[in-house]
């Protein structure tokens, strides 16, 4: 176990995000449409939740490229006048992006943009490159200037030096040589490009607008345009759109397909379809298998807003325990807020969640969450909630501890930040200030999703952050506990 002095305490910590897990990015992409741009405006609308400090789209008219890039939300960039008026074309890539903290500026923000020798190539990208760093310094000493820092940007190195035949061989011959997860859209002069992972870490899809194809990160970017549903990408899929139709191409052999677990537990909406399956309907089973593996006596099933709704519905209705919204939250508060004193600080919760106290006051409280990461955020609830009056606080998780960092394009805490890694169930529960805690067990997450857990050696979804099992060779991050470093280093971030 980590001393505790070493864990950032609790009282002293806030940033209303800081204690989420973050995903990087959302991409979209249409073929065959004058007002291309307008509708890749309104599927960034659907898909903002996974990337709210920067947006962006490119366009092509047959003629040439036309890009706009934004720091903040899709609603303040591409709203009021028709976005299809200043990006025009029958073709559009769009960006909603994440990034860490510190590093959301406008060179990063995507689509990225370069004219190769076979023309134009803007390119957008969901998730990280485990060997970025790598890569990116084997270009640099070859002599490839870079205007990013961003990982997306070794892939268009990779594709301006690649030697095969059209673009779609050199596309490919490119992704072949990076690792990690990632799902991207490309557009060129002729075609739209989606390209997955090989193990299908990353989502993406492809729908249909009339006879026109598109790509998508959720399928409630779909529902956004009335767009039908075609199929997923497959891992390891390439697929090329242009005025003739779809095409398809293998980048790598068919394996095991191993998708992102947190798409179910927190990335997606509660209303996308993601492999097959209702996040919305499984999410709520997390809550009923925490109910059946977590018992607890209490008056009332509380969620912390609002990721933690389907569970704590799913909680209420398998206990038989009343279900009610004791924690209001504010939506129209942004990430950063100064915290000038340590009062302020305290205070700084409430920004955005507040005490629903007629709904609390005087009975025995279950709150109930997606995930708890460092616990910081957590603690300052539970202290909000028996301010409000709560005779008990009781607190449950509905995913298993996260034990171990992500590589793959969420934004996550090193292990020594992460609650689980370095606490036992008893000081957790006495760090968060809970008369008892409980997580999903693993088992339980793979039942809810219908699927039967084998072992942490063969899992069928990207899961390390609670086993350790990591399905890539995580090349830069061996590099770097090697002692191998670069005055690059500092750059390389996440998409």
């Amino acid at each position: 176990m980590t001393d505790k002095s070493s864990f950032t305490d609790p009282v002293d910590y806030f940033d209303p995000d800081a204690d989420k897990i973050r995903e990087e990015c959302g991409v979209f992409g249409i073929y065959g449409l004058d007002n291309a741009a307008s509708l890749t405006a309104l599927g960034m609308h659907a898909l903002q939740h996974r990337g709210q400090e920067a947006c962006g789209i490119a366009s092509f008219d047959g003629k040439k490229f036309h890009t706009e890039r934004h720091l903040g939300l899709v609603g303040d960039n591409f709203t009021g006048d028709d976005p299809s008026a200043r990006l025009k074309g029958y073709a559009a890539i769009g960006h909603v992006r994440y990034s860490t903290a510190g590093k959301t500026v406008l060179r990063n923000t995507q689509p990225l943009f370069s004219t190769l020798n076979t023309g134009g190539f803007a390119l957008a990208h969901n998730g990280h490159l485990t060997n970025a760093f790598t890569k990116r310094a084997e270009l640099v000493e070859d002599g490839a200037i870079f205007q990013s820092t961003s990982d997306t940007e070794v892939v268009i190195h990779l594709v301006a030096r690649a030697r095969s035949g059209n673009f779609i061989d050199r596309f490919i011959e490119s992704i072949r040589q990076i690792d990690g997860g990632y799902a991207f859209v490309g557009l060129t002069n002729d075609e739209l490009i989606g390209a997955r992972d090989r193990l299908g870490i990353r989502p993406l899809l492809i729908g249909r607008l009339g006879e026109n194809y598109l790509l998508a990160s959720e399928s409630c970017a779909l529902d956004m345009i009335d767009a039908e549903f075609i199929r997923e990408v497959e891992p390891g899929e390439v697929v090329v759109i242009n005025s003739d139709g779809i095409r398809s191409f293998r980048a790598f052999p068919k394996v095991a397909p191993r998708p992102c677990v947190f798409e179910f537990v927190y990335f997606a909406r509660p209303d996308s379809i993601v492999g097959g399956r209702s996040v919305y309907e499984v999410r709520k089973k997390m809550g009923i298998r925490l109910a059946q593996e977590t018992p607890v006596d209490v008056d009332v099933i509380i969620p912390v807003p609002d990721s933690g709704v389907p569970a704590a519905l799913g909680f209420s209705q398998e206990a038989g325990l009343p279900f009610e919204l004791g924690i209001i939250r504010n939506h129209y508060v942004g990430r950063t807020f100064i915290q000038p004193t340590q009062q302020i600080r305290d205070m700084g919760v409430r920004l955005k969640h507040s005490a629903n106290r007629a709904m609390i006051e005087g009975k025995r409280v279950l709150l109930v969450d997606d995930s708890i990461v460092r616990g910081t955020t957590s603690t300052k609830i539970v202290r909000m909630v028996k301010a409000a009056g709560a005779k008990e606080v009781h607190f449950r998780s509905a995913s298993p501890p996260i034990k171990y960092p992500d590589h793959y394009g969420i934004d996550m805490p090193s292990s020594d930040k992460l609650i689980a890694a370095n606490y036992d169930l008893e000081a957790m529960r006495q760090m968060l200030e809970v008369d008892s805690l409980g997580f999903l067990s693993i088992e339980g997450l793979y039942w809810a999703m219908g699927e039967e857990y084998r072992d942490a050696d063969t899992p069928q979804y990207t899961d390390h952050c609670f086993t350790g099992f990591y399905p890539t060779p995580l090349v830069d991050v061996e590099r770097e506990k090697n002692g191998v470093s670069s005055q690059l280093s500092f750059l390389v971030e996440v998409a």
